[in-house]
């Protein structure tokens, strides 16, 4: 146990943007010969592979994203790390390696975030304790077949905002040429891979002007898959709160816990389907990308068929819809709202 007056780093938390800062201490565990060692606190941020390491040639290897926030009441809460925890062995399994119990993930996400106690935001800053959770094939190896040993790591980075901007930012996506993945391919796991292949067509939307490239599926390049870091949600203008529904989506752990709060607490009709954006464009009253990096960020605007289409009109920036869900969310996740579904976990400090 930490003492809990223990001096926060002198940081400008307020002005904190989306990039690494090294932290005092992070957690390691191998596996190897078919078991995981206890693992461990480690102050280097080095992590020292063999050159022929599975993850550096043949992306072996999964992660995931959380946050530690601290309550008004000065607790430090994690939202609903459980799902962290099974989509990560999901992801594991998938790339032939080994689970993660759940119970070594978790001491592991507690031990870090505790030993790094001075690097979490204190309440009211905007900023918060990105928690990064990974498994990486190690070791010597050439041919194209799982690595013998790997390792566990999870650090933490205090982070502000995704999308710098005064209140909550409104974004734009452009529709990209590229297809991010396949129906039958790995775009449901949260693997490095993934995302490496989006980097072309992220800097693509941003030359024209967008924050975010903005995918359609690949087989017939009509309907909504996601954005490049976030989940899509959609409110209609017939009282629908809906989201696309794809085998190649990431199942984020954000826009579940938003579905749910569109449905019980505000009683909308909600509903995950086949999104045709050009059909339904004229039938968006307000949308939104959403993630555990990008909270629920509105969208204002999407590039497709070589021009922008506005959803807000006549200079809205946030509809109603999106701003309630927002406050309801971070609400519950600061604990500054009642917490009746029993999303949060408490890291005892």
């Amino acid at each position: 146990m930490l003492d809990a007056k223990v001096d926060k780093k002198q940081l400008n938390w307020a002005d904190l943007g989306f990039q690494y800062v090294k932290t005092d201490s992070r957690f390691s565990a191998v596996h190897e010969n078919g078991s995981w060692s206890n693992g461990s606190l480690l102050n280097s941020e080095i992590i020292a592979v063999h050159e022929g390491a599975p993850a550096l040639h043949y992306a072996q290897q999964c992660f995931e994203g959380m946050k530690a926030q601290t309550a008004p009441d000065g607790r430090v809460l994690l939202f609903r790390p459980d799902l962290n925890s099974e989509r990560f062995n999901l992801a594991a399994s998938r790339l032939l390696m080994p689970e993660v119990p759940a119970e070594m993930f978790m001491s592991a996400v507690e031990e870090t975030v505790r030993a790094n106690y001075a690097w979490i935001p204190p309440y009211g800053s905007g900023a918060s304790l990105y928690v990064r959770p990974m498994l990486i094939g190690v070791g010597e190896n050439l041919g194209l077949k799982p690595a013998q040993q790997f390792e566990f790591r999870v650090f933490v980075s205090p982070v502000g905002p995704y999308y710098k901007s005064a209140g909550l930012a409104v974004i734009s996506l452009a529709v990209s040429e590229m297809d991010r993945a396949a129906p039958s391919g790995t775009g449901s796991f949260k693997i490095g891979a993934n995302y490496a292949g989006g980097l072309l067509a992220t800097r693509r939307a941003q030359e024209l002007g967008a924050n975010e490239a903005l995918y359609l599926d690949s087989a017939e390049r009509r309907y909504i898959d996601e954005a490049g870091s976030a989940n899509i949600i959609i409110a209609t203008n017939s009282g629908c709160f809906v989201s696309p529904k794809s085998r190649a989506i990431l199942p984020s752990i954000t826009r579940r816990s938003i579905m749910t709060l569109a449905r019980d607490e505000l009683n909308l009709q909600t509903e995950d389907r086949p999104i045709d954006l050009r059909a339904e464009f004229d039938q968006f009253e307000e949308m939104a990308a959403c993630g555990t990096a990008a909270v629920l960020s509105p969208v204002g605007r999407i590039w497709f068929d070589e021009d922008w289409h506005n959803i807000y009109q006549d200079g809205q920036t946030v509809g109603p819809v999106m701003q309630e869900l927002y406050d309801l969310l971070v609400g519950i996740q600061k604990g500054e709202v009642g917490d009746q579904y029993g999303w949060l976990h408490e890291v005892s400090i």
